[in-house]
Parts: structure tokens; sequence; C-alpha cells
């Protein structure tokens, strides 16, 4: 047993709650990474009416994957983690009984998304075998998140051409018309666009700022595995009232899983 595994076991986490209590997600309570309000964005990018076969590359303890299960109730999920010890985080979020009405909607997959080829495979990442494919990549810089903590650092810091291999391995388990959404920084737009050429096409860019008249700080990136159509840019998304810090209303029920991102 790992020292984190081992932190699952003798209570070193937290339980939180999602969707105003409509799932928990257990988390590391130092270290690791901990999911908020990326991981409630990127579920609501996958359109409410969908009813396929989701992979949450770079679960972490499952948060995103969860949430997509929460809002739609045909869905079903692969939790993908790299990390034995996040991945036990995510079994035990999968074991939390509360959760019981959409864990049995959901599987965790230890396995690197990074893989090629047969080896890909055989780590249970067949081609053709998703509908749709959401990630939370590790898009900050080296110099933006210097950590001791080996596993935060794992879950932050971005490697050479992440977005190349996370976006290959997507398109190969993706069946032909399925979906991808990834969340990131806006200097990652470019990466990202290069890395969906030739694999998925019709993409959404949605970009998420924190007031109107602020830089945005996330972007988010949708598109259709095969489709050939042009980049679209949709409206933003503003999460603050003006002159407040209280989140909108409709970022609020986008965050609590009661409205879709692009309003599908």
């Amino acid at each position: 047993m790992t020292s984190r595994t081992a932190a699952v076991a003798a209570g070193q986490h937290t339980v939180d709650a999602f969707h105003r209590g409509r799932f928990f997600v257990v988390q590391p309570a130092r270290g690791g990474h901990r999911a908020g309000m990326d991981a409630m964005m990127l579920a609501a990018s996958v359109p409410s009416a969908f009813t396929g076969r989701l992979a949450d590359f770079g679960a972490g303890a499952g948060a995103a994957g969860l949430a997509v299960l929460s809002r739609c109730s045909g869905a079903k999920a692969v939790l993908v983690e790299r990390s034995p010890e996040m991945a036990a985080f995510a079994q035990a979020t999968l074991a939390h009984p509360d959760n019981a009405r959409i864990a049995c909607r959901a599987e965790v997959l230890q396995s690197d998304v990074g893989l090629t080829g047969k080896a890909r495979q055989e780590a249970g990442l067949a081609d053709n075998s998703f509908d749709h494919v959401i990630m939370n990549p590790p898009f900050n810089a080296q110099a933006d998140r210097a950590t001791p903590d080996e596993l935060k650092r794992l879950a932050h810091v971005m490697e050479g051409g992440l977005f190349e291999s996370w976006l290959r391995s997507a398109a190969a388990v993706t069946r032909p018309r399925g979906g991808v959404c990834v969340i990131a920084r806006p200097e990652s737009l470019g990466a990202i666009l290069d890395a969906m050429g030739g694999r998925f096409g019709n993409a959404e860019l949605l970009a998420i700022h924190p007031r109107p008249d602020a830089a945005a700080i996330r972007i988010v990136v949708r598109a259709v595995r095969g489709a050939r159509g042009k980049l679209a840019i949709r409206p933003p998304l503003i999460l603050h009232e003006s002159g407040s810090d209280r989140f909108s209303a409709h970022t609020d029920r986008i965050n609590n899983g009661l409205a879709s991102l692009f309003g599908d």
C-alpha cells in the first residue's frame, strides 16, 4: 500500500459536496490535486442529452466524470488516472455511499493516457471505444507551479508535447463523430488546435472571464472526431456579477450541474 493509498484508509482526506450535494468527491486533504471549478466547467461542456460512454482523462479523484453522470442520466464514465494514489481516491469516491445512484455507471482505470498503439490498448484504452473524451490535463508551466509535492506536480505541471499526446490518444479511443472537450489556460490554445488538426474538427472555443473587463483565465475547446468544420468562437462566460465576488446566476447553474456550458 502506498503512502497516498494509505492516506485514504487513514482518513487523511476530505469528502466534498458538488452539484449542491448530489454527489461527493473523496480527495486528499493536503497535497495532490483537489478538484474545483475547472472540473465542473469541463463536465458542463458535455451536452445535457449525452447518453454514451465517456472517458475522463486525468480524472484525479473523479469530480469531472461524476459531474457528467450527475447531469446526464444516460451516460457512463471511465475515470482514467495514471497515478495509483489518485486512482485510489477515485475508487474511494465511487465507494462513497451517497454516490451509489451514479457510481454504478462509473469505473476507474489506472492507465497512462499518453501510451500509444498496442501498449495503450493493453492498458485498457481500446480504439473506438468511447463516445466522448473530456480532459483537464496539467497545463501550468514549470515556473508557475514549483512545489515539493510530487503528486501535485504531476497533476499541475505540463510536460512537453502533452496536448499532442493526450489528443492523439483521444482521437484513437473516440468513435467517429465522437466528441472531445479540453479545459486549459488561454496560452495553450495554439497547442490544442495544432494537436486537434487532422483529428478533430467543428471546434468550438469558449473563454471564461472572471469579470467583463478582465482577461480570460480559462478556455474550453470542444470538437468532433473526423469533422472538418472551422473553429467557432462562442460567447464568453463571465463568472462574477459586476462589482461582486459572487457568481452570476448563470455561472452558478453551470457550476452546479443545472445548465451546460455551451447551452446544449
